[in-house]
């Protein structure tokens, strides 16, 4: 007997017991349908997560001058080598490096009328923002010729203004800082508090040029910021920065460098590592409702060999042989588990986007989840469908008839 006539049999039986088949099916609709949402649901996550350490700097990399100790501090930090503004063009010029901004910090008293304020100075390139994605507010953020020249020009952060101006609106006004007067062009969007407890919104972010020629009186630079379009190209960007930091400095392959590249790596792949080990574990968990769906395939699928006695032995009477049977069974059971299969993806599609919408957490559905799913619903049929097809090309045709 061919495929497509043991096919056409099989499609009539399941029809004979449309109820007990829409049954059957159930267990797999919600293991493919639960598999599919989990997986959606731990993709988006990990693509929130990508994004947020790109907001957060998960693409960039700090290039400070001094050696690293284990634990994270500076040690022997070179006063006579230390990071210098061609250091930064340097770097521009590789292809990986997208933006680059010279990084000057520190703190000072500033005034206004008869308001004052202690706050975190920091001097930047224009480059500033995109590296860091923080965009003025209110007015706009410096461009490089106030850089080159050293212009007395500010972007405030929201806590300045609020201590300074009040409800005003800054753009336009004066402060006073270091003997100098400043003015306002931008005020920047506000980001908060860090997990320490720090404000990142009290500073005043000033050219590093003005830094260094009016408040410091220094020729160097404190570090330098580096951002590259993903977090892929962190590591590439990190050796080559490295080693074209090291040819300028003129460091022995046999010495250590006197500088470091500090990047988020290590954050990053512990939290990718974690999003990898939940999405194993919600899949694992979803997929035991395919192998409870199995279970009731192969139950139902006992229970009908058992009812259909008569019918089989009247077949194998007529000259069905055992392989005809098994193969009938066998794709009853694949049958079940198909079509449970495509009734599950298309409610997995839908589970998917129900729980982003109410939750507002993003849903990625792959289409590996899909393909994934599908065929495990299908081994899930042929494993769960041996048994039962098994028993049925065993029984013996007289006593089939006999006892049917």
């Amino acid at each position: 007997m061919s495929l497509w006539v043991a096919s056409k049999i099989a499609y009539k039986a399941l029809r004979s017991y449309k109820v007990r088949s829409i049954l059957t099916t159930i267990g797999i609709i919600i293991g493919v349908a639960a598999v599919i949402t989990m997986m959606a649901l731990t993709q988006g996550a990990k693509l929130m997560i990508e994004e947020n350490l790109t907001g957060l700097g998960g693409n960039s990399l700090i290039v400070n001058a001094g050696k690293r100790a284990r634990s994270g501090t500076t040690l022997n930090l070179n006063k006579e080598k230390p990071l210098m503004a061609s250091d930064a063009d340097a770097i521009r010029g590789l292809s990986i490096v997208k933006h680059v901004s010279e990084i000057i910090d520190t703190a000072e008293q500033i005034a206004s009328g008869n308001m004052n304020w202690f706050t975190t100075i920091v001097g930047v390139s224009q480059e500033f923002t995109y590296i860091n994605d923080w965009f003025p507010e209110r007015g706009s953020f410096f461009n490089d010729e106030d850089v080159k020249n050293a212009e007395l020009v500010c972007v405030i952060g929201t806590t300045v203004a609020s201590k300074l101006f009040g409800n005003q609106d800054p753009t336009g006004k004066i402060i006073r800082l270091g003997g100098f007067s400043y003015r306002v062009i931008g005020v920047m969007s506000p980001i908060g508090q860090t997990p320490s407890g720090e404000d990142q919104d009290d500073l005043v972010i000033i050219p590093y040029t003005t830094v260094q020629k009016r408040i410091m009186g220094i020729s160097y630079i404190e570090n330098i910021s580096v951002s590259v379009n993903s977090t892929e190209d962190v590591p590439i960007a990190q050796e080559q920065i490295t080693q074209i930091l090291r040819d300028r400095r003129k460091i022995a392959d046999d010495l250590e460098d006197d500088f470091y590249v500090n990047t988020q790596l290590v954050h990053i792949e512990r939290i990718f590592t974690v999003s990898k080990i939940m999405t194993i574990l919600l899949g694992s968990i979803a997929s035991i409702s395919l192998v409870v769906g199995g279970i009731g395939i192969m139950n139902i699928m006992l229970v009908s060999v058992k009812e259909r006695t008569r019918e089989i032995g009247i077949r194998m009477a007529v000259g069905a042989k055992q392989w005809d049977i098994l193969i009938q069974f066998m794709i009853e059971a694949v049958l079940l588990s198909v079509v449970g299969g495509f009734i599950g993806i298309i409610l997995g599609i839908l589970g998917s986007i129900i729980s982003s919408s109410f939750t507002n957490w993003p849903s990625v559905v792959s289409a590996t989840s899909i393909i994934l799913s599908f065929c495990f619903a299908a081994i899930v049929g042929i494993f769960f469908g041996i048994y039962p097809a098994r028993k049925a090309s065993q029984l013996d045709p007289i006593e089939s008839l006999r006892y049917g």
